[in-house]
């Protein structure tokens, strides 16, 4: 199942960033700096740790995961400055805790050795707090919003059964029909 741009704008414009032809404008800068600036306030670094994340969290079957999780952060936190040093402050914890660990950088780990990362911090079961301990904020800044974005785009909710839930526009067949059980 391949992640594509129609998915990024959806997942855009269900976060509240733009609307959907104000989306594809939004995407045509997506690249990101060393430093964070006005402009860019997350560097390639945070992108790529979010990457890692997405990796993990995202069913195994789904493709361009890179390309996906990379346009739609850029432009959601270039629209949300506090997020976006949420974001940082957050990726920069999860690479304290794994350097202590790990020696590397969350993003330079196996996927599964990231994958134990998230158990050993319990970030499954951590409730999301933006200013919680590490789990919390983790769980709240990277974590949920990479499954926000994905649910929230026509594949990820094509996967779970949502591409067109009752009292959504798609063609006449979907209000004539009750969910399928």
């Amino acid at each position: 199942m391949e992640l594509t741009r129609r998915d990024v704008l959806g997942a855009l414009s269900a976060a509240g960033v733009g609307s959907v032809s104000g989306c594809s404008d939004l995407l045509e800068d997506g690249a990101v700096g060393e430093s964070p600036t006005e402009d860019d306030p997350i560097t390639d670094h945070d992108v790529e740790t979010l990457v890692a994340l997405a990796e993990v969290v995202y069913p195994s079957g789904v493709t361009e995961i890179e390309s996906f999780v990379r346009e739609y952060s850029v432009v959601r936190v270039r629209e949300d400055p506090t997020y976006a040093r949420g974001v940082r402050e957050t990726v920069a914890r999860l690479d304290d805790y794994v350097a202590e660990w790990h020696d590397d950088a969350y993003a330079d780990l196996s996927a599964s050795a990231r994958a134990d990362v998230l158990e050993q911090m319990a970030v499954d079961t951590a409730d999301p707090d933006p200013d919680g301990v590490a789990g919390e904020r983790i769980r709240y800044y990277l974590v949920n919003e990479l499954l926000y974005a994905f649910y929230a785009s026509p594949t990820g909710a094509g996967l779970v059964g949502l591409e067109n839930p009752p009292g959504h526009p798609g063609g006449t067949t979907s209000y004539r029909e009750g969910p399928h059980e």
